[in-house]
């Protein structure tokens, strides 16, 4: 006999023949889920039905919580309670129809023994593709066997096969041959140049400030330091209260200097009185302040890429990060001084930001900064989220769009094509201008950067950005979300589904090239480049290479 308290022992229901248990990972911020429930619900029925029709019973692992007044799981603590009411070897559906935050749920699937299946609406209203994405890498980095599956109405033969699949075999199968492995790269001033800028990152080695790690629960874009740190990249881990403190030390007058200068450059602003919904002179001038704050503290700690999570903490005390990191990233923008006046910071150059503090955009940014550099090119780059898409005459155009933050280079018509619009008060309660405009046609090197296996690995591929007729463009914007901006996509080779099985991340990384030779040519460069620091590079649809 022990004279110890010893736990009882842990139990698990038993799992059922032909029965799927259900959850749905959430948001944090409780307007944003119960804004999302109606749509959850209709998907949740729509999937039950579709499994119905095989035999299959499918139970909802959580009720609605009549406080809240929704069933999402909306935080890590939820998740753990939830997962107890789950037999361990259970089937498990993960249905997703709105953005989540994947840590809510990634310590029950760490260790849940059963099948996992992540299943997403293919919309642009509730971007449901958007969260599984994310949730999908997160599970590819911790190395969690799962199988994915998407769809528009929940009703064609392609999904109900996959189902069919899964419920007999365990696993959907998708085409990936668009995916092959970088081949051995002959001598070029191509090559030559990746290899010694390689060289040089790895002597001279590379800080990326992170304002907060984690936002909104995006495990997969958390890079440990040591897989950074052998490729010569290495954290300044900052914190978005001295981002704060630092916005309260700039005076008015140099904030509303920013504000005339985007106004002298042809940018214009929808402003109104209305702090709760609308879009205000207020909120602008917190958000020159965030500009400014972010290059003189990236100055203080000499980073060659910042990242502000933005998402949690900061939403609650200033309006959104989103038009400061957008102006980051572009060479052309409103001079910074030092405290002193002494030094223009970053003068005639972009300072990379890397958005949500995704890091594994904070790699490629400074990748692609240093390549259209050397190039003589415009190294302005962005990620986008991969939002939705359609086909329009003919051929799959994507819809990418960024929380507002996209460097105005990329615009049509660049300052002057860029309208500042109040972001979504539902998620942005204090408010603040986005960047929004629509992407200007042209050829693109898309990326992403991503861990998998225990080590670094990079996608790189080739998309054009294309012109659409106003009618069509409005239209998108509206169905997604009507302040940010748009790059309307066709990528080279890749069609829908191979690009939703593949992909490892809710984003992307994009850069310009005036032309498709170009391209072509900096595609190979950023493959020599990465490949000589180790990173295992995939060539993604039809490439040069």
């Amino acid at each position: 006999m022990t004279p110890y308290v010893l736990p009882a022992p842990p139990s698990r229901p038993t799992a059922e023949p032909n029965t799927a248990y259900l959850i749905a990972s959430g948001d944090l911020r409780p307007k944003a889920n119960l804004a999302g429930w109606p749509t959850q619900v209709r998907m949740e029925a729509d999937v039950t039905a579709a499994f119905a029709e095989l035999g299959w019973t499918v139970r909802r692992a959580n009720p609605v919580d009549p406080e809240t007044g929704h069933g999402f799981i909306s935080s890590q603590r939820m998740g753990l309670e939830v997962f107890k009411s789950i037999p361990a070897d259970a089937p498990l559906i993960v249905a997703e129809a709105v953005w989540q935050y994947s840590h809510h749920v990634l310590a029950g699937l760490r260790t849940h023994r059963g099948p996992i299946l992540t299943v997403a609406n293919f919309a642009g209203t509730w971007p449901g593709l958007v969260g599984l994405l994310g949730l999908n890498a997160g599970m590819a980095k911790m190395g969690v066997a799962y199988s994915t599956i998407w769809s528009v109405d929940f009703t064609d033969d392609w999904f109900k096969e996959g189902l069919r699949s899964w419920t007999s075999t365990w696993q959907i199968p998708h085409d990936q041959s668009h995916v092959r492995p970088l081949p051995p790269l002959g001598s070029s001033p191509e090559v030559d140049l990746g290899q010694a800028l390689a060289r040089q990152l790895l002597a001279d080695k590379a800080i990326i400030g992170v304002f907060d790690e984690g936002c909104m629960g995006m495990y997969n874009a958390i890079i440990d330091d040591e897989l950074l740190n052998p490729i010569g990249v290495y954290k300044e881990r900052l914190s978005q209260s001295a981002l704060w403190a630092e916005m309260l030390t700039v005076d008015d007058a140099e904030a509303d200097a920013v504000g005339q200068w985007l106004l002298d450059a042809g940018m214009t602003f929808r402003l109104g009185t209305d702090e709760a919904t609308e879009l205000t002179a207020a909120q602008l001038r917190w958000q020159y302040k965030m500009y400014i704050a972010a290059l003189r503290i990236s100055d203080d700690f000499g980073l060659d890429a910042v990242g502000i999570q933005y998402q949690q903490g900061l939403k609650d005390l200033s309006p959104a990060s989103d038009l400061a990191e957008g102006l980051l990233n572009n060479v052309a923008r409103p001079p910074v001084t030092s405290r002193d006046g002494a030094r223009v910071l970053w003068d005639g150059r972009a300072l990379p930001h890397f958005n949500e503090a995704d890091e594994g955009v904070a790699v490629d940014a400074h990748v692609t900064n240093r390549i259209w550099t050397a190039m003589g090119l415009d190294p302005a780059t962005t990620l986008h989220d991969v939002r939705w898409g359609e086909n329009y005459d003919g051929e799959f155009v994507w819809v990418w769009e960024i929380s507002g933050s996209v460097p105005p280079s990329h615009l049509t018509g660049g300052y002057a094509g860029a309208v500042g619009w109040r972001q979504d008060p539902v998620y942005f309660p204090l408010g603040g201008s986005t960047i929004k405009g629509v992407c200007r046609p042209g050829e693109v090197v898309w990326s992403r950067v991503f861990v998998q296996g225990g080590a670094l690995h990079v996608d790189l591929g080739r998309a054009s950005a294309v012109a659409l007729p106003d009618a069509e463009t409005q239209r998108r914007s509206e169905a997604t979300t009507p302040a940010w901006p748009i790059m309307h996509a066709v990528l080279h080779g890749v069609n829908r589904d191979q690009f939703m099985a593949r992909h490892k991340a809710n984003h992307l990384n994009v850069a310009y090239a005036p032309d498709a030779a170009t391209a072509d040519r900096a595609l190979l460069v950023k493959a020599a480049l990465f490949a000589e620091l180790g990173v295992q590079v995939h060539l993604c649809g039809d490439t040069a290479l």
